[in-house]
């Protein structure tokens, strides 16, 4: 049987006492870790400490960036090679020169910033807050920002390729759609419970779960048309390989990852992970799917060609979120709690 190997480089703890507990089985920000891939550096949210650790593949080492108080979220402006982070109780985003990992501004965006998002294209960063229908629109340029009343967003993705902002929120039923300016283009009906989004821009579609009903809604962005392919239960994350055109929904009450077509927009295989999953990853060169078992402390590796787990490697203390890197070959994995990141080779 082909197998993939793990090695691990590095689990970083930002020192301090150990955090003992787990989380509850309820879903949290999937934003915690993000890669760039042009520089290879990795970061990761410590939200305790109001800091965020980076991993430089360069020393294969770890420093830290203090930012805000109670870092939640993180997008990484690949081109300007900036990073922002919402701090959500400081009610702020920092900015954070990838070049020498410093904090070079801190712009206030209302209380409780929870999602964050970038457009690389427009240089415009998208921020939203917990209870508010404001979206915070940073100018990369110049660190202005401008409001837009939208509605309140759990998530936010952007289709760079076609300038589009998707905004969804748990308790609403429909998706905002921001373009342009940007402003408010329209809505899609998508029903209750809207958690986990992902974009492919080359086929120009969107995927939704929808936890509380057992479906992923997959949207076409050119025509609003809304189809509903059933999952496990509390669909929560999602990813899509834009090679293989296949799509991966993680099942957090079934321990499982159901895995769509998304041409025929049809399941063609369920395959069991570890216990209540959560963060999902893919490795479209190497045509691996690694999905975070939270309370397993393990990831599961997915062969993309046969669907089924190949590897299940030990990661520390609950993996909630996942980011890889397929130049190098590695997947780095935010824990809740100490330590807080872990960075794995795989080939």
């Amino acid at each position: 049987m082909n197998r993939v190997a793990a090695i691990v480089l590095l689990v970083v703890s930002a020192g301090g006492a150990a955090v003992a507990q787990e989380p509850s089985t309820n879903l949290i920000s999937g934003q915690a870790v993000a890669v760039n891939s042009r520089t290879g550096k990795a970061y990761a949210v410590d939200t305790e400490r109001g800091k965020v650790l980076v991993y430089d593949p360069r020393t294969q080492s770890m420093n830290t960036v203090q930012v805000g108080a109670g870092p939640v979220a993180l997008a990484v402006d690949e081109p300007a090679d900036r990073l922002y982070v919402a701090n959500h109780d400081a009610g702020t985003v920092s900015v954070v020169d990838g070049k020498d990992d410093s904090a070079i501004a801190t712009i206030p965006v209302g209380a409780l910033p929870y999602a964050i998002a970038v457009n690389p294209v427009t240089n415009q960063t998208f921020v939203s807050n917990v209870f508010s229908n404001d979206i915070t629109v940073i100018d990369g340029a110049t660190n202005a920002t401008s409001k837009i009343k939208a509605e309140s967003a759990d998530s936010i993705v952007i289709d760079a390729r076609r300038d589009k902002v998707y905004l969804t929120a748990y308790q609403g039923t429909k998706l905002t759609v921001l373009e342009k300016t940007p402003s408010i283009a329209g809505h899609v009906q998508v029903g209750m419970h809207s958690w986990g989004v992902a974009v492919d821009d080359t086929s120009g579609v969107l995927y939704v779960t929808r936890s509380g009903d057992k479906e992923l809604a997959i949207i076409n962005e050119a025509t609003d048309k809304v189809t509903m392919v059933p999952t496990g239960a509390i669909p929560c994350a999602v990813a899509v390989n834009r090679t293989t055109n296949l799509v991966y929904v993680v099942n957090h009450d079934d321990d499982s990852v159901t895995v769509i077509n998304g041409e025929t927009r049809e399941p063609i295989a369920t395959v069991p992970v570890g216990r209540l999953p959560q963060g999902i990853a893919v490795d479209e060169k190497a045509n691996r799917i690694y999905v975070a078992n939270t309370h397993a402390d393990s990831v599961s590796v997915i062969d993309g060609a046969r669907n089924t787990v190949v590897m299940t490697m030990s990661t520390g203390k609950n993996p909630y979120a996942l980011a890889m890197d397929s130049v190098s070959g590695r997947l780095f994995v935010a824990l809740f709690g100490e330590p807080s990141l872990a960075v794995l080779k795989t080939n």
